[in-house]
């Protein structure tokens, strides 16, 4: 992994840039569209995974902004969304709405520093999500966020990308111990499907990154040990909460592909 001040380096493949251009953005390098042409050719409809989960953390932003009292958002791995980031969904919702994006690629850091140059409601501090304590006593962090206040901890698409001996519990264990209650915490990430999708999917991301953990729903819902896990629990991404915005990302209107059974999403609070 990178670390702040780190240069960006196109000759070598970078996770958000590859979520980018499976997302159709352009903040990405040759050496990634390689990667995600891989997932493209070798593992038609795999793209669905990274629409049905971004589908899903709007929902969930756009509900706690609206039907919620918390203001404060931590968005753990944000990489580089091309529409919709969290602040936009949250402000949209509720204007007073305050966003830390926490992510160490050099190119999301360029990338959400200009985006956020005009919104003092947001920061981005470049602190790896596998330092809790780095990202909690940070200037910019300790800015924008009163920790006396709930805080909604966002955790899309990233706890998949901490191998099991990095402790992806632990992180979301220090949160939940630093935020009060009425606090939330969204996750997505990879479902274990035990099939042939599943393995090579797998095995493409451990072979380009050295990481990417495929885990089976009891295993995610151990991620939110000590919350309160909210309906309809840990569930296929596209089937969190669906709603027709969501247009062909819309889970309750038809049946999932293999692969969109491949990315779970739940929200959980601290009581």
């Amino acid at each position: 992994m990178t670390h702040e001040g780190s240069s960006i380096d196109p000759t070598k493949p970078s996770i958000a840039r590859v979520y980018d251009y499976l997302l159709g953005g352009k903040d990405n390098y040759a050496v990634d569209r390689e990667i995600g042409d891989v997932f493209k050719r070798d593992l038609p409809g795999s793209v669905a995974i990274a629409f049905a989960n971004r589908a899903a953390l709007t929902r969930a932003v756009r509900e706690i902004a609206r039907t919620t009292d918390v203001r404060q958002f931590i968005d753990l791995g944000s990489g580089l969304p091309t529409a919709d980031n969290v602040h936009q969904v949250a402000q949209r919702n509720a204007p007073d709405s305050r966003v830390v994006y926490v992510d160490i690629d050099p190119q999301v850091l360029v990338h959400g520093r200009a985006l956020l140059e005009n919104n003092e409601r947001t920061r981005v501090v470049a602190v790896d999500v596998r330092d809790p304590d780095g990202i909690r006593t940070h200037p910019d962090t300790l800015d924008l966020i009163d920790f006396t206040r709930p805080v909604a901890v966002i955790l899309s698409a990233i706890l998949h990308h901490v191998n099991d001996d990095e402790d992806p519990a632990g992180i979301v264990r220090y949160w939940r111990e630093q935020v009060p209650s009425g606090s939330y915490f969204f996750v997505s990430h990879f479902r274990s499907g035990n099939n042939a999708e599943t393995v090579e999917a797998e095995k493409v991301l451990q072979q380009t990154f050295g990481r990417g953990r495929w885990r089976t729903d009891e295993e995610i819902a151990a991620l939110l040990d000590g919350l309160e896990i909210l309906d309809p629990g840990i569930v296929p991404a596209s089937l969190w909460r669906p709603d027709e915005s969501d247009g062909p990302w819309n889970g309750g209107q038809r049946e999932l592909t293999v692969w969109e059974h491949l990315i779970a999403a739940g929200l959980a609070r601290k009581a």
